[in-house]
């Protein structure tokens, strides 16, 4: 057993409010059952079938109200995968679900039984006729799409607000559409071909000529099936004049009836039905679509009006013009979104009846632009506004940072209504589309019926389309509240359907919440040729029972999720998944929504339960261990929640006496464990020359056995030797700031075999050259930003380097008087931020007296204008840091690397490389995990230079990559040499 083996029962969960009615049960604790779990393994390998307990309960949530746990999880690697498992559910009576994103919000990427993910190994994209098409893998996201167009100046049509996690298989399976999109732009009206596999296993591109010939030849049942339909449709003027009109405005209910009427053949029929049929038809393997311009020239404005009908009155106008979106927010809405991103706190004051509108036109160039605004201006010189706040200001604008914010505050919605929704309960996000001309009394209706059943008011929307949305929070595990949830949506649906003739969905699909009001909206004779669909495609029922097609009128109210409380800092999840695509360790284990999901289920069991344990059991490496820790979670989540941090609490957690003792006696003697290391560093550089490294890999081997693989990093062959012992030579007279070099520039010299110059070296050249010299204190060894104990969650050590720092920062500079420029982003980030709650009251104050500034910043800001670019590499390419990224200072790492190089590209799939200090040593695997995609991209083609701003990002990448990446400071003072 390792010397310091974490505390155990230290992740047990406490004040557990009793077992929840949708727990799993004990039975459920051995994972996946036989021979369900054996016959998948032989029939894929083991390597692609997730069986354990906490494998199945991290996939059984997704962004709906809805919780099913599978029995199995299948990662299926191509197109043989999934056919082997279709195979296999036809021929034991299986049922298959397709989950990518998990952003769907009805319940769609749930199963009871066999759950393959789609997304993991079904990513990329290839952009075709310079743009003007584009071939998609199904667990692409949209935004990893569009930033391979952008290049070209194209852009998918739907745009979800949730682009930066939902995929474009989801985004097709759904039909999602967004903003702009309307029902011009949607996935229905610009998917140019797709490949799908039918239950069958039959594969079919519809782009191939002989798609249909070979269909016929396959599935003769289903080809003769389809034109019956089609024939029947045709034959019956009513039904297919019904079926036009319910797609005059937005519908995602059901199936596309009007494939029919839009194609010829079975092949053309089956590429309309597929769009909508949320995986109930067949897996979509790949998407060709015709794309869009990419408009970059934008003008927008937040308009207020002093009631509902004056802002509806306002839309047409607005879509005569041309905008390119327009979104409503009503006053209830906007008084929840006071004080948070991009929302003025004077919106709390706001009165009752205020509503807004955001109106945005985009053009090709200016000069097109400018003639958008000139209809705009007239357009608003007729209406009615209000000012009842300073921002309210009534005026198009072309700033983007503005612009930027009107989008942030529209997108607060979600933000503030399902963050500060009441403790324990289940978020519900719904929409709906009535005739646009009937939006404001829609939204008076719906406001109303919300009020009758005791939720809270609010409803935002498309406006230009007639599509709004609303949430509803109530507690699943109370019957009552259940009670109340269902007589709110049978009478919210029969309000859609009888009084506007509306669309119960009309961009979220259908979903199981859904599915039983099928028939209210399409009536009988439409909902039977649905289900007459569902028998022609899948006979045998194999796919997504429930999803789409539903006999249970109560349907809808099985499977609620409850949400139980758990840590405050993680207690308001929606569980939307936003966080996924930012998190380095969701190709390896966990990702920062399944860790919570995990979490609640902990505390739905009863103390000691056998799923209790086995999810205690599967934890620690799973979600705490291999957590990067490096918080680009809480970016991306709705909510603000930062993952990371709770990661590194439950560290501290299960940490004993000992191990404490000891990580606060190495910071309390910090100068002899600096030494040690970079001494530790010069050994290993010469024992892995003499060795080809294996002495060192041994070495490191051992003491991870003897203490804990999670304490002691790995020799990796790509780690740097020893630095200088001694920092170059600077004048405190006449400084224009202080240099403090981080620890990991003062441990580890530069790249083995690389001439120099060093960082330190580096920065001081180019700082000097600038006319902004820059002084390195003698005393900076011994402390550090505090990082190391912060990230490891050692509470004691973290508040002794934390003081440290901020006293010597405090007196290097003057008491604040000269920048602070520290030479490792995330040592930046460290001492600017993440000291302040470990501080005493008097070193809070002197903290707030420093001026702490990254070297990148300090460069783009300070020394660009002053130094002569003397040389340039043709190409660079450029890995971001994520700790810039927190700092909101990434635009200088690209402004630093574009005077030095005349191409820098910044991959589409760069991200948190995972290295995060050390933990890429202490689990080599995140890194490879994290950097996999990114490294593919890179290594596509050659790069004259390959640049970072963080050592350890750098040795991450190397890695990764097998090319030398050196610190941009470098590259900066290789180009200014004279």
């Amino acid at each position: 057993m390792p010397l310091l083996e974490p505390e155990p029962g230290a992740l047990r969960p406490s004040g557990i409010r009793g077992p929840s009615p949708d727990r799993l049960p004990d039975r459920r604790a051995a994972g996946t059952p036989e021979p369900l779990r054996g016959g998948l393994t032989e029939l894929l390998g083991a390597r692609k079938v997730l069986w354990k307990a906490s494998d199945l309960v991290r996939y059984a949530s997704d962004a709906s109200p809805y919780r099913f746990v599978p029995q199995a999880v299948v990662l299926a690697e191509d197109l043989d995968d999934v056919s082997a498992v279709l195979s296999y559910a036809r021929g034991h009576g299986r049922d298959v679900v397709f989950r990518a994103a998990g952003t769907s919000l009805n319940g769609q990427a749930q199963g009871e039984d066999v759950l393959v993910d789609v997304r993991r190994h079904w990513a990329g994209a290839e952009v075709l006729e310079e743009g003007r098409r584009i071939r998609i893998r199904p667990g692409t996201t949209v935004a990893r799409a569009n930033a391979a167009l952008a290049r070209y100046g194209r852009v998918l049509g739907p745009d979800p607000a949730s682009a930066a996690a939902c995929t474009v298989g989801g985004v097709v399976a759904n039909n999602a559409s967004g903003m702009t999109a309307g029902t011009a732009r949607n996935a229905y009206r610009t998917l140019s071909s797709l490949t799908f596999v039918l239950p069958s296993g039959t594969v079919v591109d519809t782009a191939d000529p002989l798609a249909d010939e070979e269909l016929a030849r396959a599935e003769p049942a289903l080809c003769r099936g389809l034109i019956e339909v089609k024939r029947e449709i045709e034959a019956d003027p009513a039904l297919a004049s019904r079926i036009r009109a319910k797609y005059e405005i937005k519908n995602t209910t059901g199936y596309r009836l009007d494939a029919f009427l839009d194609g010829t053949t079975p092949v053309e029929i089956l590429r309309g039905l597929m769009v909508g049929s949320e995986g109930t038809l067949g897996f979509l393997a790949e998407l060709v679509f015709d794309t869009l311009p990419l408009h970059r020239a934008a003008a927008a404005a937040l308009l207020f009006f002093p009631s509902l009908p004056a802002a509806a009155a306002a839309v047409p106008l607005f879509n005569g013009a041309g905008a390119a979106a327009v979104e409503l927010m009503d006053g209830n809405t906007l008084r929840a979104c006071a004080g948070t991103a991009g929302a003025p706190a004077g919106w709390a004051g706001l009165p009752k009846d205020t509503t807004a509108l955001l109106v945005e036109f985009r053009a090709p160039d200016a000069a097109a632009l400018a003639e958008c605004e000139h209809r705009a201006a007239g357009i608003v010189a007729g209406l009615d506004l209000a000012a009842p706040v300073p921002s309210a200001a009534g005026a198009f604008t072309r700033d983007p940072a503005v612009v930027a914010g009107f989008w942030k505050a529209r997108k607060a919605f979600v933000t503030a209504v399902g963050g500060a929704r009441p403790p324990g309960t289940t978020l519900v996000t719904e929409d709906f589309a009535v005739p646009p001309a009937r939006l404001a009394e829609a939204c008076a209706a719906l406001l109303d019926l919300q009020a009758e059943h005791g939720f809270d008011t609010a409803v935002a929307g498309h406006a230009a389309h007639g599509n709004l949305h609303f949430l509803l929070a109530f507690d699943a595990a109370r019957p009552a509240d259940v009670a109340r949830y269902g007589a709110f949506m049978d009478a919210f649906c029969r309000l859609v359907v009888e009084r506007f003739d509306g669309s119960l969905k009309a961009e979220h699909s259908t979903g199981r919440n859904m599915a039983p009001f099928l028939e209210l909206e399409w009536g009988p004779a439409a909902t039977a040729l649905m289900w007459r669909i569902k028998r022609l495609v899948d006979p045998e029922g194999v796919l997504a029972p429930g999803v789409l097609l539903d006999r249970d009128p109560g349907a809808h109210l099985r499977g609620l999720k409850t949400i139980p409380r758990i840590e405050a800092a993680a207690d308001p999840c929606i569980e939307c998944g936003f966080c996924e695509p930012a998190c380095p360790s969701s190709d390896l284990t966990t990702t920062p929504r399944q860790r919570i999901v995990l979490r609640r289920e902990m505390v739905r069991q009863p103390p000691g339960s056998p799923v209790q344990e086995a999810l205690l059991d599967a934890y620690g490496y799973d979600a705490v261990d291999t957590c990067a820790g490096d918080s680009a979670c809480k970016s991306a989540c709705p909510v603000g929640i930062d993952t990371g941090a709770l990661m590194k609490e439950f560290r501290s957690r299960r940490h004993g006496p000992l191990e404490e003792r000891a990580a606060e006696l190495a910071a309390r003697g910090f100068r002899a464990v600096e030494a040690a290391a970079r001494l530790a560093a010069a050994a290993a550089g010469a024992a892995a020359g003499a060795t080809g490294g294996r002495l060192p890999a041994a070495a490191t081997r051992g003491a991870r056995r003897l203490v804990r693989p999670d304490l002691v990093p790995a020799w990796l062959p790509q780690l740097p030797g020893a630095a200088a012992r001694t920092p170059p030579a600077t004048r405190r007279s006449g400084a224009a700031a202080v240099y403090y070099p981080s620890c990991v520039n003062r441990i580890f010299g530069g790249a083995p075999g690389d001439p120099g110059p060093s960082v330190q070296e580096a920065l001081v050249a180019v700082s000097e050259r600038a006319g902004k010299p820059v002084w390195i204190p003698g005393d900076a060894a011994g402390t550090c930003c505090a990082t190391i104990w912060h990230s490891k969650g050692y509470e004691a050590g973290n508040r002794v380097m934390a003081n440290r720092i901020v006293e010597a920062a405090w007196g290097w500079t003057a008491g604040g008087l000269l920048p602070l420029v520290v030479d490792a982003s995330s040592c930046t980030l460290g001492i600017a931020q993440e000291v302040l709650p470990y501080l005493t009251d008097g070193n809070r104050a002197l903290h707030a007296e420093l001026t702490v500034v990254d070297s990148v910043t300090w460069a783009a800001r300070e020394l660009l204008p002053g130094l002569r670019i003397l040389r340039t590499a043709d190409s660079a390419v450029l890995h971001p840091v994520c700790s810039m990224n927190r700092l909101g200072t990434d635009g200088h790492l690209r402004e630093v690397a574009a005077a030095c190089a005349a191409e820098v590209v910044v991959p589409a799939d760069a991200g948190c490389c995972g290295f995060a200090g050390d933990r890429g040593m202490l689990h080599p695997e995140l890194t490879a995990a994290a950097t996999a995609r990114e490294a593919q991209e890179v290594g596509a083609r050659a790069f004259d230079a390959h640049l970072s701003a963080n050592r350890m990002c750098e040795v991450g990448m190397e890695r990764a990559t097998g090319r030398s990446y050196r610190s941009v400071l470098i590259e900066l003072e290789r180009a200014t040499r004279p």
